[in-house]
C-alpha cells in the first residue's frame, strides 16, 4: 500500500514571504489606518484611529494631536484590534491630514468611515 501524503507535494506558498512581512512599504501591503467616527449622544461624537503600525509611540501621537485640535483623548487597549486612539468630536479629516503631513502613513493607506 502506498502512502497519500507521499504521492502529492507538499504545498509551496510563493507569497508567503510578503504576508510575514511588517513592512508597509512593500508593494500590495493591504494595512489600512482606520479612522471612524462613532455617536456618543446628541450631537456628542467620538472619533477613532486604529491600525498604525506598533513601532509608533501612541502616546506621543495621542499627545500631539490634542495639542494641534484643542480636544481630549486617549488610547484604548481592545482584545481584536490592538491599541486605538480615541478623540473627542469630529475629527476625521484633521486627523487624516496630519498623519499625512507627520510622515506617519501614506495617503492611500488610509481609510475614512462615518456618515
Amino acid at each position: 500500500m502506498v502512502d497519500i501524503d507521499s504521492q502529492f507535494p507538499t504545498g509551496f506558498d510563493p507569497f508567503s514571504e510578503a504576508k510575514d512581512s511588517d513592512d508597509s512599504g512593500t508593494p500590495g501591503a493591504k494595512e489600512y489606518v482606520h479612522i471612524r467616527i462613532q455617536q456618543r449622544n446628541g450631537k456628542k461624537s467620538l472619533t477613532t484611529v486604529q491600525g498604525l503600525r506598533k513601532q509608533f509611540s501612541y502616546d506621543k501621537i495621542l499627545k500631539d494631536l490634542k495639542k494641534e485640535f484643542c480636544c481630549n483623548g486617549n488610547v484604548v487597549q481592545d482584545k481584536e484590534l490592538g491599541k486605538v486612539i480615541q478623540l473627542q468630536g469630529d475629527q476625521r479629516k484633521n486627523v487624516s491630514q496630519f498623519l499625512i503631513n507627520a510622515n506617519i502613513v501614506k495617503k492611500g493607506q488610509i481609510k475614512i468611515h462615518g456618515f
